[in-house]
């Protein structure tokens, strides 16, 4: 029987032996529709504004047990996968169900963490911001920090923030992040088209440095594509680029505690 929530596990290269919760629908709904995605183009282009009234149905945790009790080694259960799941306001119901549901299990090691993707566009709501403080991991994206390079990038809604809000957000996001990690995820990508510049240009890279200085996250992961994009003219970084970029990142960032790490 296909399931309707539950995706997975898959071998993460960021989080281990990752087991996907989709909470949107079908469609996939979110504020950008970058050049790189590697879902496909959005479907329902919306404003950080707009949201989704989508409560778990009794599915959701038969479907979790049904999958768990598989899988004792389990290291994340992730939230994302189809557009942005902050979009949906009742993502706080099927964290509840999570938690749960990871509290009845004998885990072989750690429990997994609670993990949530967030591409940030929404954290100007404080309601958001509080769900989002609940989960043990939130992967937040930041893969540009010019204006240029974030319309390019992301190709936003028109009614989105601009991007130095949404650093100031993410700033305010940080410090909220009490007991729990706030990670920074950083996508960097090629272009084949002499006409369209990647986010892999020295502009972004440094205003990038600058503005992780400024949000003072747990950690940043540099990481790349992985399967097929959104668009053909988008291409991985290789290794060596992802180290020049790590290194540009620690002479930029004065707090030493921050993880840097590429994948």
């Amino acid at each position: 029987m296909p399931r309707e929530y539950i995706y997975g596990p898959y071998p993460s290269r960021r989080l281990g032996l990752s087991l996907g919760v989709n909470v949107l629908p079908k469609e996939k709904t979110c504020t950008f529709d970058c050049v790189y995605c590697e879902i496909g183009q959005t479907e329902k282009l919306v404003d950080s504004d707009f949201r989704l009234k989508l409560p778990p149905s009794p599915k959701f945790e038969k479907e979790l047990r049904d999958i768990l009790k598989f899988f004792p080694h389990l290291d994340s259960i992730t939230f994302g996968y189809n557009g942005e799941p902050t979009l949906n306001e009742n993502l706080i119901d099927f964290y509840d169900i999570a938690l749960k549901v990871r509290e009845d299990f004998l885990w072989k090691k750690n429990p997994p963490l609670i993990t949530l993707f967030t591409n940030s566009t929404t954290l100007n709501s404080r309601k958001v911001r509080k769900i989002l403080t609940n989960f043990d991991l939130v992967l937040a994206k930041l893969d540009v920090a010019t204006q240029e390079d974030y319309i390019r990038t992301n190709r936003p809604h028109p009614n989105l923030p601009e991007i130095s809000t949404i650093i100031e957000n993410l700033s305010v996001l940080s410090r909220e992040m009490v007991s729990n990690s706030l990670t920074l995820q950083c996508l960097i990508y090629n272009s084949y088209r002499d006409d369209y510049i990647s986010n892999c240009n020295e502009e972004n890279i440094r205003n990038m440095g600058i503005a992780i200085n400024k949000i003072k996250p747990n950690g940043v992961q540099i990481y790349s594509l992985g399967r097929i994009p959104s668009e053909y003219f988008v291409y991985s970084i290789d290794e060596v680029k992802k180290k020049q970029i790590s290194t540009i990142f620690k002479e930029l960032i004065k707090d030493s505690s921050i993880e840097i790490a590429f994948y």
